[in-house]
């Protein structure tokens, strides 16, 4: 079965074509991020101007490179939440309008659970070899984890009360001077520094509550590096201590998920895995953070799809249309995108 996965929840429009859920045909992605990276974070309405303008290029990219034809593709995924309002509409109405022109069924797909399937694109393994699973989504907008009874079903056990720990790295980076977006230039500098130098506060120190929080943390290093400004003058130096501080948050940051991830472990010990996912696994450290901790089988995306990407959506869309008796449902467009949070999911 080959699926069209469309997303366009932020500041990348991506498209792909995915065969039975696991492999990737083709994929296309456009990054809005340079133009972004002016304003210093995502603006809504560039981002919805920017899918306006790529997704239609990007699909006649996308079928030339295949080789397919627009009937080959037997049924259409798409992001309906969360993500910027503008940006999914965009996505959406194209996808309802391919669905109606194809007559294929349309499948609405949550983007953060999507994101788990990034970790599984590509495996040959059975699905008894890798569920039930832990599932850890870390990305700008979400820091959540998940216990997975199968590709479909899944349960939270812990999300962020406030930032989110990739968002908590963008601010950070501006924070310590560096360009948007902050998460991989802090990886690049950290390499550089010594994590022992500065202390950082633990956040959420207690075992039993199964949630993130990178507020305080983020305010530490603000007014660290605030101190460090006021008692240095040399240029160099200022650099170096930049570089101490970065290292020293990167490893509490992924100190602190490592021990929420053990934490639900104990909670839900028949996990036969843990799935990492979300832009933030492209991390290096974080991976040998959480490979040298978590005593476990542990699943990390390809680097390309731990940012955004339509693989991931069609993935999905093609697990849950599987599962699903009553296909009928799948030819009704009667739904609206959600922004936040789909409660109705809970």
């Amino acid at each position: 079965m080959i699926v069209l996965g469309i997303e366009s929840s932020c500041d990348e429009t991506a498209l792909a074509l995915v065969r039975d859920g696991r492999h990737c045909i083709t994929s296309k992605v456009a990054s809005s991020v340079e133009k972004q990276a002016v304003f210093g974070g995502v603006v809504p309405e560039v981002a919805a101007r920017e899918h306006l303008t790529s997704l239609v290029p990007l699909f006649e990219e996308l079928i030339a490179e295949s080789n397919f034809r627009n009937k080959d593709i037997d049924a259409i995924a798409v992001t309906r939440g969360p993500g910027l309002i503008g940006s999914l509409l965009v996505g959406i109405s194209f996808a309802k309008s391919l669905s109606l022109m194809l007559d294929k069924p349309l499948i609405p797909v949550d983007h953060v659970h999507a994101h788990l399937h990034g970790a599984l694109l590509g495996l040959e393994a059975d699905a008894n070899n890798i569920f039930p699973a832990i599932g850890l989504v870390v990305s700008g907008g979400h820091t959540n984890i998940y216990f997975m009874k199968n590709e479909v079903e899944f349960e939270k056990l812990a999300g962020t009360i406030d930032d989110a720990c990739g968002e908590c790295f963008d601010k950070v980076g501006k924070t310590l001077g560096l360009p948007y977006p902050g998460g991989p230039q802090i990886e690049k500098i950290a390499r550089e520094g010594d994590p022992a130098k500065y202390s950082m506060p633990v956040m959420v120190q207690e075992k039993k509550r199964l949630e993130f929080s990178y507020s305080g943390l983020k305010t530490h290093v603000l007014n660290t590096f605030r101190k460090v400004q006021r008692d240095t003058t040399d240029p160099a130096q200022i650099e170096l201590e930049k570089a101490h501080i970065a290292s020293a948050f990167q490893e509490e940051a992924f100190g602190h998920i490592v021990r929420k991830l053990r934490s639900s472990l104990l909670i839900r010990p028949d996990a036969k895995s843990v799935l990492i996912a979300g832009g933030v696994a492209a991390n290096l450290r974080f991976r040998q953070m959480l490979t040298s901790s978590i005593g476990k089988r542990i699943l990390f995306p390809e680097l390309t799809y731990c940012s955004d990407n339509g693989a991931m959506i069609a993935a999905l869309g093609y697990y849950l249309y599987e599962s699903e008796d009553d296909k009928s449902c799948f030819h009704n467009s009667q739904w609206e995108p959600y922004s936040r949070h789909d409660f109705k999911s809970d």
